[in-house]
């Protein structure tokens, strides 16, 4: 048996193409031309299949055309797995009802193009917000349709290092409504009481809570950027209790995607809602009458003002939720005034 011929790596030959490559075949047969593709992989004598090398084999091979496969196998290959696992039931809710993979995968894809395209949302001081453990983001609201809640979502997830998801506390007609209920638990809103609020912060979650509730949301357009009232300080006695930091947002934006010019109360209490809007554009214009108008948005939020240096009774101190209370309200107040300066226009 001859001996075998040699062939250095760096020899021109070995760099011809794979189509012309040709081999011996026992008996001194010559191969026929080497099969397109790659060649597959195997493992070195002794040794393993380098990590990742089969991956980088597949990404390489061609598809019917000759170029590069897309990743939209790999969509379609995830895409009908979600729906396997949602259609047999293999997904995780917590006590909550927040569906962690629907909020990730269907509802935040939903939600992101209108922060990022349509209201072009610029956050600022997301630093703020804690890397882990618990946390109260306390905002301003408005907007005649909570729209800025879900646009707090979206920022929190998609601009903080970690992607901490927001838990909002809710109003109790939110879950009132057949379709938006099931929604909001999905999304991970609860109801907007003291027991369920102190539960997720204990148990780390960052919660954001909203106090002016409908009195804020509702108001006239020629009230816009002023805080109403932010209730009795449920959320400082709540935060002192789970010894979590107050983080203050402001959002400016929200106030003109409807301008509210009127209030029609007779159909406000027939629908049994807080109120009914009236903007120049809604009802006059029907369904189209609901698009929001196109504004620009930043969201900032506040230095945290700690509070687990405060005694456990310190939660049942009037005087100290009032003073808290006031301090928060004030740095909302003041950072929207802020803002509002430093804003160029209304839409751009």
């Amino acid at each position: 048996m001859a001996d075998a011929k040699v062939i250095p790596f760096d020899d021109d030959r070995s760099r011809s193409g794979a189509g012309r490559r040709r081999g011996v075949l026992p008996g001194g047969r010559a191969q026929g031309p080497a099969p397109a593709g790659p060649a597959p992989v195997s493992a070195l004598p002794g040794g393993q299949v380098p990590e990742g090398a089969a991956e980088a084999v597949g990404d390489a091979s061609q598809d019917g055309t000759g170029g590069p496969r897309s990743g939209w196998d790999r969509r379609i290959a995830g895409g009908l797995a979600f729906l396997r696992r949602r259609l047999t039931g293999d997904y995780d809710v917590d006590e909550f009802g927040y569906d962690k993979e629907l909020t990730d995968q269907v509802l935040m894809s939903m939600l992101r193009p209108l922060a990022d395209k349509y209201f072009r949302v610029e956050v600022k001081g997301i630093e703020n917000i804690p890397s882990d453990g618990g946390a109260l983001i306390v905002a301003n609201h408005s907007g005649t349709l909570p729209l800025d809640g879900l646009m707090l979502q979206v920022a929190v997830h998609d601009n903080h290092p970690a992607e901490r998801h927001l838990r909002l506390l809710a109003a109790d007609l939110v879950f009132m409504l057949p379709v938006v209920n099931e929604l909001a638990r999905k999304a991970g809103h609860t109801l907007a009481c003291a027991e369920d609020a102190e539960r997720l912060l204990q148990g780390g979650e960052v919660v954001g809570v909203m106090p002016e509730g409908f009195k804020g949301i509702g108001k006239p357009f020629g009230e816009r950027y002023k805080l109403q009232r932010f209730g009795r300080g449920g959320f400082v006695s709540t935060a002192l209790r789970a010894g979590v930091p107050i983080v203050p947002c402001s959002i400016v934006g929200a106030e003109e995607i409807y301008p509210m010019i009127g209030n029609s109360k007779t159909l406000a209490r027939v629908l049994g809602v807080p109120y009914f809007p009236i903007t120049p554009t809604f009802p006059w214009l029907g369904p189209l009458g609901a698009l929001p108008l196109p504004t620009k948005w930043t969201i900032q939020f506040g230095d945290p003002i700690p509070t687990d240096g405060y005694p456990p009774e310190a939660a049942e101190d009037p005087m100290l939720m009032f003073n808290l209370t006031d301090q928060v309200r004030e740095q909302i107040q003041h950072t929207l005034y802020k803002l509002l300066v430093q804003r160029r226009s209304v839409f751009f």
